[in-house]
């Protein structure tokens, strides 16, 4: 099995010239240590989840018996990403209730460092694998693959176990190609020749029936309450759309909220706000490739808050003065107008997105 994993190789996402150089890199930094943390941004999502999986069946298959922790900090909030976790499954540990010490190697996927944990980010990790353009403190870090033009750190990762000739299970592949997947669907994409590449060895490699039912979770009455919110406090200023979302249960709906509107078609931005744990949490979206939507948002919020994302995705937080929808409703205003200004739409042109719906008696 593992000779015809590796004859196959060649079909996998790995850049010309950078076969087995990255993997084998990224192996020789891990093994002097004892044991391997591996770490990812607040409320990991599928590509987080389904990369650090990864890293630990590469790590199992190579350095076999050294222990490998996969660690959590926020919440599992999605209701996907919960299916995920659960069906795979994924085995997290609490990133506070891990103790890093000098025989521990910390791997950093999906994110880079001193861009936003709320967790103890004194020690610098050995290893950082990521795809987005927020850059981090990367000094001192050893081992260093960051590819901004990757649609998902989990190809990444996908092309480390093919470099290196791992079998990958059907559960595994399930992870990575739903954490390409959850990355780059969406129009326009943003993925690379390397993302479809993976996708294309994943998917005959993958479970089925196990995709579907992680794709197709129940969802809770709060998803639907939120949206109904959202909808009746969506403002469209020409193609401009700015949503209130209120006080939400989960801060990823946030995103989903934006992801919703972004396919209305009369839009090409969205600005998506919600209310959670005394922050506002903050979507963009744009239509548009080379919208950098990512440094659009940081300009946007500059002096206020912190964000950071990709061409046509983003996301922030602002960390409130006060407590309360209002004071957070204050803030989200003067946000859309400097939005509004930054992509030179006049504030005026607003106007609700739907009529206030006439309210029906109940039966």
């Amino acid at each position: 099995m593992v000779d015809e994993a590796a004859s196959e190789n060649s079909a996998g996402p790995v850049e010309p010239g950078a076969r087995r150089v990255r993997s084998a890199r990224l192996l020789e930094t891990l093994e002097p240590f004892a044991r391997v943390a591996v770490v990812s941004h607040v409320n990991p999502d599928p590509d987080s989840l389904a990369s650090m999986l990864g890293i630990r069946e590469l790590v199992a298959s190579r350095q076999p018996g050294k222990p490998v922790i996969l660690t959590v900090e926020g919440m599992i909030a999605r209701a996907e990403n919960r299916a995920m976790v659960e069906l795979i499954p994924v085995p997290l540990a609490p990133v506070e209730s891990v103790a890093i010490d000098r025989e521990t190697a910390v791997v950093m996927v999906d994110t880079q460092p001193r861009t936003g944990r709320r967790g103890d980010e004194s020690a610098t990790p050995q290893a950082v694998i990521d795809h987005h353009e927020t850059g981090g403190d990367l000094q001192g870090v050893l081992f260093q693959d960051v590819r901004a033009h990757m649609g998902s750190t989990s190809t990444i990762v996908t092309g480390y176990l093919l470099e290196q000739g791992v079998v990958v299970s059907p559960r595994l592949a399930t992870a990575l190609l739903y954490g390409i997947e959850s990355e780059t669907t969406g129009y326009p994409r943003e993925a690379s020749s390397l993302d479809d590449g993976a996708l294309v060895w994943l998917f005959p490699r993958a479970d089925k029936e196990l995709l579907a039912r992680i794709r197709n979770p129940k969802l809770p009455q709060s998803h639907f309450a939120t949206f109904q919110r959202a909808l009746t406090n969506a403002f469209l200023y020409r193609t401009v759309i700015v949503a209130w979302c209120g006080a939400v249960s989960q801060p990823d709906i946030v995103a989903e909220v934006a992801d919703f509107f972004v396919r209305f078609d009369q839009v090409d931005w969205v600005l998506s706000a919600g209310l959670f744990e005394g922050k506002l949490r903050l979507s963009l979206r744009c239509n548009d490739l080379g919208g950098e939507a990512g440094e659009v948002l940081r300009e946007v919020v500059a002096g206020l808050g912190s964000a950071g994302g990709h061409d046509k995705r983003a996301g922030g937080l602002v960390a409130l003065s006060e407590p309360g929808e209002a004071a957070a409703e204050r803030i989200l205003s003067e946000i859309r107008l400097r939005l509004l200004a930054r992509l030179e739409v006049d504030e005026h042109q607003g106007r609700r997105l739907l009529p206030a719906a006439p309210r029906i008696p109940a039966p």
